[in-house]
């Protein structure tokens, strides 16, 4: 008996820590190929997170504060062994809607998402993230890439002479470049736009601030600061796990293993809960960033530190137009041409959510979000309560429906019983199929009572066929007046026959 409580009480931390799971089984000779894996991301990591804050409208060191805390407590925290956390362009792109480029107002946003994502995860609210469509999805991202791609142009023709180069990714591309402006600025020549001067060092830890003092002296207060954000905490905290949960299942899916959306809503909610110790702004999962081992964001996110350490004062001399070019290497890959074609293939209807959230996210990207969700929710309460139903004629009416019974359903079934079996002269007996029906509620009963009883009044018959256990039940228990069944659809039709030829005889 003890032996299995120990069992169990070590399952539930294995759910809660899944470092548990990984970390016994881990091989003392991936450390090196995590060790080259962690440095790549690493370099790759750093200039993204200068990029990214400019794009949230912050100090370029803004984004390497965001970028190192991920590393350390999704891989205790986190179900997926590929994901790193960090800044990324869309929830840049987000946030610089309602911060303003106040860093105070990122770090509590930062800490209020993370307490509503964290909160979430404990309420095991995860499957909410079920409603947010595919369309949807994608509409908002390549709204948000073209949005950030043009949004860089100013920067990347922001160079005082004319000259061409050979584009490189990330870290090479930021290199070159603050070489080049360093030796321009020595010799007096002022060509390049540059990131300017940057705080230097790792940033305190400290408590995030809940009040701001700012410049006549007007204090904002927590209260003022949760009113101003408004919107955004309901935006923010939901595309940050959105957009983390769907990097982790494709990559779930390439390696064959599963995630526990709860778990990652805890882990992503925890990373800005501590962030915002450390004057982060809000963070989730990078596509780009991600790679196939363990423990490679814990490397990443000490590379950012050592860079936040050491390097600091170079980053003075980064010119914007490679950040800008960053950016927009970033961001292309987000633009995929093949979704409206696939959407157009498969589901014409589907064009529509996307194209609405495509279209609204150029004049508030909040917005483009809740009008494709909602696009997509009536798109999905159209279909659940105007369910196909085949209607056949086998000498007796057939009802076939496609889909469960449930409230939404019941008007429009009693409407197809009335024009098909009840209004025609003279009324005619019919099967309900009923063989997808896995549940009723209190509506579908009542509607069925009166349908039955204005069947009877009308001296006709109706069967009802292929009902599970579950139901079958609650219907006995309801009493339904008239209430006749059978296994199979068959038989019902070939009773109902019988009592046709039966009628027809007296």
């Amino acid at each position: 008996m003890e032996r299995v409580t120990g069992i169990r009480w070590y399952a539930a931390l294995r759910s809660c820590f899944p470092i548990l799971s990984w970390l016994p089984r881990y091989n003392l000779t991936w450390l090196k190929m995590d060790l080259i894996a962690g440095l790549t991301v690493g370099l790759t990591a750093v200039p993204q997170a200068l990029a990214y804050a400019e794009v949230a409208g912050l100090p370029v060191q803004y984004g390497l504060y965001s970028a190192f805390m991920g590393g350390f407590i999704y891989c205790v925290f986190g179900t997926s062994k590929d994901i790193t956390l960090g800044p990324t362009a869309i929830m840049s792109l987000l946030c610089s809607a309602y911060i303003g480029g106040d860093p105070v107002f990122a770090v509590v946003l930062t800490l209020l998402c993370g307490v509503i994502q964290a909160g979430m995860a404990l309420l095991r609210l995860g499957f909410l993230l079920d409603f947010i469509s595919y369309p949807v999805i994608k509409g908002f991202t390549c709204a948000a890439a073209v949005t950030i791609g043009f949004g860089q142009v100013k920067n990347i023709l922001d160079v005082y002479i004319q000259s061409s180069c050979v584009a490189v990714r990330n870290a090479l591309v930021v290199i070159a470049a603050t070489a080049v402006a360093y030796s321009a600025e020595v010799n007096g020549h002022h060509f390049f736009s540059l990131t300017g001067k940057t705080a230097k060092g790792l940033p305190p830890f400290k408590a995030p601030p809940l009040s701001e003092t700012v410049a006549n002296g007007t204090v904002i207060t927590f209260t003022v600061f949760s009113q101003d954000l408004g919107g955004g905490l309901a935006v923010i905290p939901l595309m940050g796990v959105l957009e983390s949960i769907a990097i982790a299942k494709a990559f779930a899916s390439k390696n064959n293993y599963r995630i526990d959306a709860n778990q990652e809503l805890f882990a992503i909610g925890l990373t800005n809960i501590m962030g915002s110790f450390v004057s982060a702004y809000p963070v989730t999962g990078s596509f780009g960033r991600s790679v196939s081992s363990e423990g490679v964001c814990f490397w990443a996110g000490v590379i950012v530190l050592l860079s936040l350490a050491f390097l600091m004062p170079l980053f003075f001399y980064i010119p914007k137009a490679s950040l800008a070019a960053v950016i927009i290497c970033a961001v292309s890959p987000m633009i995929d041409f093949r979704v409206p074609v696939q959407l157009w293939r498969v589901k014409r209807l589907d064009l529509l959510p996307f194209l609405v959230t495509f279209l609204v996210s150029f004049w508030e990207v909040q917005y483009g979000i809740v009008g494709g969700v909602l696009v997509s929710g009536f798109m999905l309460l159209y279909i659940v309560a105007r369910p196909k139903v085949k209607v056949s004629d086998h000498g007796v009416l057939l009802l076939e429906p496609d889909s469960g019974l449930n409230f939404p359903v019941t008007e429009h079934l009693s409407r197809l019983v009335f024009r098909h079996a009840l209004h025609v002269s003279p009324p005619r007996c019919l099967v309900l199929d009923c063989s997808h029906v896995s549940s009723v509620d209190f509506t579908v009963v009542h509607e069925l009572t009166e349908l039955l009883k204005q069947i009877e009044l009308r001296r006709v018959s109706m069967i009802f066929a292929g009902l599970k256990p579950s139901v079958l039940k609650v219907l006995l228990m309801a009493d339904l007046p008239g209430f006749r069944h059978t296994d199979r659809v068959d038989e019902a039709l070939q009773l109902l026959t019988s009592i046709g030829h039966y009628q027809q005889q007296f």
